[in-house]
């Protein structure tokens, strides 16, 4: 028996006023002919060694109960099953009215009732699955009001972004886990996904930097490092750089330009369609050091106005790049010999 608290009320054990603790203690109950522990709550008086529970503590026992149940048969328990909802800022009705269940299933199923595993199945679905809960957000738009359909689309667009960021930064990851022990590959710096991010936009949000396609960023990119590297002895975002026909390009670049804070879109040109790296509301860089930004600077003073093909014969001609085989990873140990200084 553990005592939560004191206070001094009219004992209905023993009629008489005096401090009546209030206490926890280990249930043993079957439900649904499954033996299940549970901690319950109860008054105790100690005139009369008993036991005894009001209305409220009553419904919290039968709760604790069946959500002792819930947790052994590995079902989601009632406040599992609001965090679910309130994750989505949803009422539950409108939750129902998505789903496709009777208006007052989800307040049931986050009291007494014990849902079936149908039903669980389904909620931890939309629990894992922003993409998917829009999905009903599109196909029950007609029975949600204007505001309430805005308020949910938001909040889940905001849930999606961030599930897909956490997959990209783990795709990213895991294709660099090979260079953690390889200072020469990384520029003697850990890969930090937010640093090349605040890279990106540093460059995109810059009034100095003009038609920022893929061919120039990840160029840039490289010069940043290297010259961080020239400088003070180690890049600044931990990028593992190939050797490709047209420059240097960054280890999985493909994955990490499609994190939501870097902002494209993909255009027409000449022979075939581009990517066009735009400007983004967010203005500040927390990842970068003025040390960082300082470079950045120089690079786009060199090469902020100039042309793809510029900046691709100009990286040609880097010691870096004609010391690299074909496909290979650029070593940061020719960077003395960079043309920026």
């Amino acid at each position: 028996m553990k005592i939560l608290r004191t206070e001094k009320i009219l004992c209905p054990c023993c009629m008489e006023e005096h401090f009546v603790k209030t206490v926890s203690v280990t249930e043993q109950n079957t439900f649904k002919t499954v033996p299940v522990d549970y901690q319950a709550e109860y008054f105790y008086c100690d005139q009369t060694d008993e036991f005894y529970a009001d209305e409220k503590q009553v419904s919290l026992n039968d709760l604790a109960m069946k959500d002792a149940y819930r947790k052994k048969t590995g079902l989601l328990t009632a406040d599992q099953i609001i965090e679910i909802r309130s994750k989505y800022g949803i009422s539950q009705t409108d939750l129902c009215l998505l789903l496709g269940w009777g208006g007052k299933t989800i307040t049931r199923y986050e009291g007494h009732q014990v849902q079936d595993m149908a039903h669980d199945t389904i909620l931890r679905k939309v629990n894992s699955d922003p993409e998917w809960f829009l999905q009903l957000l599109h196909a029950g738009k007609r029975f949600l009001s204007d505001s309430a359909y805005k308020k949910y689309l938001k909040t889940a667009t905001t849930l999606f972004e961030q599930d897909h960021d956490m997959y990209l930064r783990s795709a990213i990851l895991s294709k660099y886990i090979g260079f953690f022990d390889k200072p020469e590959a990384t520029g003697k710096k850990s890969i930090s996904i937010d640093v090349v991010t605040d890279m990106i936009r540093y460059y995109s949000n810059s009034l100095n930097v003009t038609n920022l396609f893929l061919v120039k960023l990840m160029k840039m990119l490289w010069y940043a490092d290297a010259l961080s590297y020239k400088r003070y002895g180690h890049s600044i975002s931990g990028l593992v750089y190939c050797a490709l026909p047209m420059g240097a390009v960054p280890i999985a670049y493909e994955t990490i330009i499609d994190i939501s804070t870097i902002n494209y879109k993909v255009v027409e040109i000449s022979d075939g369609i581009g990517y066009k790296f735009l400007p983004t509301d967010d203005k500040t860089y927390p990842h970068l050091t003025p040390e960082d930004i300082s470079i950045l600077d120089t690079v786009i003073q060199h090469f902020g106005k100039a042309s793809k093909a510029d900046i691709v014969e100009t990286m040609h001609q880097e010691d870096a790049y004609k010391n690299t085989k074909p496909n290979d990873i650029i070593q940061f140990k020719y960077t003395q010999t960079l043309s920026l200084s």
